[in-house]
C-alpha cells in the first residue's frame, strides 16, 4: 500500500527561529518557513525527501537519533561542526574517542543535539 508513496519524516522544536538559526548557520542546510503554519520549517534535503520541523509549545526532545547525516569523511564533519559551536554528545558505555566518534561498531558515528535537544548524527559512508 505504501511501497510507492513519498513519505517524509518530521519532529518538533521548542523554537523555531533559534532551530532555523541552527539548520542555515550551522548546518548549512536549506530551510524553508511557513507562517501561516504556525512557523513550520522544511529541511530541504538531498533526495527530494523534505523532513518537516514544527514548533510546539510543549516539546520534549527526541530521546533517538531523529536525523543521520552521512558524510565523506566523519573526521572532517566533526572538526568543521565543532569549529562551528556543535558539542558532540557523550554516552556512557559507548567506546567513543576524543571526538566523540565511535568507530568500529559499525560505521563510524557521532551525535549531537540541535538547540531543541534532538539527536542528530554524523556518520561515516561506506
Amino acid at each position: 500500500m505504501f511501497r510507492d508513496t513519498k513519505a517524509f519524516s518530521g519532529f518538533s522544536v521548542d523554537d523555531a527561529d533559534r532551530a532555523e538559526r541552527f539548520y542555515t548557520d550551522v548546518l548549512g542546510l536549506r530551510v524553508s518557513r511557513d507562517d501561516a503554519m504556525g512557523g513550520l520549517l522544511t529541511l530541504h534535503l538531498a533526495g527530494d525527501r523534505p523532513v518537516l520541523v514544527y514548533p510546539k509549545s510543549d516539546h520534549r526532545p527526541a530521546t533517538y537519533t531523529v536525523l543521520n547525516f552521512p558524510v565523506p569523511d566523519i573526521d572532517r564533519a566533526v572538526d568543521e561542526l565543532v569549529s562551528r559551536g556543535v558539542r558532540f554528545e557523550r554516552y556512557e558505555g559507548m567506546p567513543q574517542d576524543d571526538k566523540g566518534v565511535m568507530r568500529g561498531n559499525g560505521p563510524s558515528i557521532a551525535w549531537f543535539t540541535d538547540p531543541a535537544g534532538n539527536v542528530f548524527s554524523v556518520l561515516q559512508e561506506s
